[in-house]
């Protein structure tokens, strides 16, 4: 099954197997290892990519879902001249990651939050990421860098 897609901005195709995950395609076929895959049923949020702006698990979603679609990874975040996006930044100003495992799942779940809401309340950050672990920082770092990337996305804004 052929299917074409934008991947970080930039028209692909592949042929694959119907059964093939959207993970599989993106780890083993675009060499793109930001997604990790760790529970394999969506529970932990490692694997988050967004489709269309949206978080999915790309552990379990099939990638013949993404014919036509926008899938942006973590590594497709940074401007073209490497310019790391305010969530990348905020969470290395606030060490928000220890081990990194979870922290690109964590970034694009961030970024479709902030997309959608671009003042959220601390109650709403929370319940938006309950998909996503972290066993190493606690959420503490995790909150403050979602707040100042929103801060500092509201000011490029205007």
């Amino acid at each position: 099954m052929r299917i074409p897609f934008e991947l970080n901005g930039k028209s692909i195709e592949f042929e694959i197997e119907p059964r093939q995950t959207l993970a599989e395609v993106l780890r083993d076929r675009c060499r793109l290892t930001g997604a990790k895959l760790s529970c394999e049923s969506q529970v932990c949020g490692t694997c988050t990519v967004l489709v269309n702006g949206l978080p999915v698990s790309a552990c379990t979603y099939l990638a013949y879902e993404v014919r036509g679609q926008k899938v942006t990874t973590i590594e497709g975040l940074a401007n073209e001249s490497g310019r790391l996006h305010p969530l990348q930044q905020a969470f290395i100003d606030h060490f928000a990651f220890q081990c990194g495992f979870c922290t690109p799942g964590m970034i694009l779940a961030a970024k479709a939050l902030l997309d959608d809401n671009p003042n959220p309340t601390d109650e709403e950050i929370v319940q938006h990421m309950d998909g996503n672990l972290c066993r190493c920082t606690g959420y503490v770092p995790i909150m403050k860098a979602i707040r100042q990337a929103a801060t500092v996305m509201k000011e490029a804004r205007g």
